[in-house]
């Protein structure tokens, strides 16, 4: 079976957007990335061994407590969001609780 030319060249057109575009759809703090010691995918397995869902939002943060850089979760789970904050040095969970109403 053949592709038409027309959508083929749709399909290349997308393609070729898609592969430019790509670092814009990096997480946010990804310029933090060099100074952590786990990478996100790590993180992120903690976090979802913390707290079981699926991570609608992930993001890396200079805040205060354990070394001071820190991969945050949202992860959510039947009705809810949790928030679980995850040391980008050491893979210790720093945070675990419900996401409030005011997210960040």
């Amino acid at each position: 079976m053949s592709v038409p030319r027309d959508r083929g060249i749709r399909y290349g057109a997308l393609s070729l957007a898609l592969l430019f575009t790509w670092p814009a759809l990096a997480y946010t703090g990804e310029k933090l990335a060099k100074e952590a010691k786990i990478s996100i995918a790590e993180a992120g397995a903690i976090a979802l061994n913390a707290h079981p869902g699926k991570i609608t939002d992930e993001e890396l943060e200079r805040e205060s407590g354990g070394t001071g850089l820190r991969y945050s979760f949202d992860i959510k789970s039947g009705g809810s969001t949790q928030e679980v904050g995850v040391d980008a040095r050491t893979g210790r969970v720093l945070e675990n609780a419900k996401e409030g109403k005011n997210p960040d």
